[in-house]
């Protein structure tokens, strides 16, 4: 759905949202702060200027990045511009009238992509809500201790990485234990919001325009006695335990063994060298995350996504393949790990082909 005002049109929106690409894309901040003020001059709603010409180009920004089109440094260059635009918009808009409930807006700590909880507050207050915008990656305990100063009706809770899963249920749980209901939204929890309710929050939702349609009516309240481990009963065989506390140790081990397999890595620069560690370490990570919620889709989908981005770099997908079975080497006593690296092997086979 586009929103719209007088003067606007869904072509005029597409209109605009592709002169904010091209001005991100020049990484020229006065224009694209042209371009959205100019976006309001013309009768276009500032929710779907927000959502639907900003958010629109941050979604290309990540797309094309994915494709290997622009680089880390424009894509960073991209948001940095986006966020501007937003905040020069913002100051234009006037104050509404506050009849909704009062919202505490933050990302997962650790989680350093704020855009989407910043859209999501904008709108928000643009439909009369009271918000408290955190920003990105929050501690847990500094966020409760705001919600023992601030007394907000609810949190939404923002989260892009699967990675932050384990985080994200804790600052779920810690929030309810304060008497606060928790809405999620982002990528971290999965298509269709796959893992938000296993991780115990009232609602998901999957934009930030079904965020503010969703809470319109309360929340349910969270329950009065709750234990983390009752949503995840799976973790008491310790798998995600022993998997995340040894991660260092399997990162070494797997960069040793990849050494004796494929021989050029002997002559990696240091740098090369690194950036291997550090896919290896993501690998182990999202290994961990995909066992914290007993989910082999959260490992595939992050080793589909790999395999993706190395093609784009013409790097084959196969490359991934003596990792998964270095790592099946020495997690062979871990059942539903050793399942879930069998499954990504198996996904990875045909590129070998």
């Amino acid at each position: 759905m586009v929103l719209i005002g007088v003067g606007g049109s869904p072509d005029a929106v597409a209109v605009h949202a592709d002169r904010l690409w091209q001005a991100v894309l020049a990484g020229d901040e006065y224009r694209a702060i042209d371009t959205v003020l100019g976006a309001l001059a013309e009768g276009v709603e500032p929710e779907a200027i927000l959502l639907d010409v900003v958010g629109a180009t941050q979604r290309r920004v990540g797309h094309e990045w994915s494709l290997n089109r622009i680089s880390v440094a424009q894509e960073h260059a991209a948001t940095a511009i986006n966020e501007r635009a937003i905040a020069h918009l913002a100051t234009r808009l006037p104050r509404p009238e506050v009849t909704g409930a009062h919202v505490t807006v933050a990302c997962v700590d650790g989680e350093w992509h704020a855009l989407p909880a910043r859209l999501l507050a904008e709108v928000l207050t643009l439909r009369g809500f009271r918000v408290d915008y955190l920003g990105a990656q929050v501690p847990t305990p500094h966020l409760i201790t705001h919600l023992h100063r601030s007394s907000p009706d609810l949190v939404a809770l923002s989260g892009s990485l699967p990675t932050r899963l384990p985080v994200a249920h804790a600052t779920i749980s810690a929030c309810q234990s304060a008497g606060v209901p928790v809405i999620v939204g982002g990528a971290a929890f999965g298509s269709h919001g796959r893992w938000a309710a296993r991780l115990g929050a009232q609602a998901w939702a999957p934009t930030a325009r079904a965020a503010a349609d969703r809470l319109v009516e309360p929340l349910p309240r969270p329950p009065a006695a709750h234990e983390p481990i009752d949503d995840l009963p799976h973790l008491l065989d310790q798998e995600y335990t022993m998997v995340t506390r040894g991660s260092a140790g399997l990162v070494r081990a797997v960069m040793a063994g990849l050494e004796e397999r494929i021989p050029a890595m002997r002559a990696y620069t240091d740098l090369q060298r690194q950036h291997t560690a550090e896919d290896v370490a993501h690998t182990v990570d999202f290994l961990g995350s995909a066992l914290y919620i007993d989910d082999a889709v959260l490992f595939l989908d992050y080793v589909t996504w790999t395999a993706q981005i190395l093609e784009a770099r013409l790097v084959p997908a196969r490359s991934l393949v003596p990792a998964m079975d270095l790592l099946s080497d020495r997690l062979r006593d871990f059942p539903r790990a050793l399942g879930m690296l069998d499954r990504a092997t198996a996904l990875l086979e045909p590129a070998q082909r």
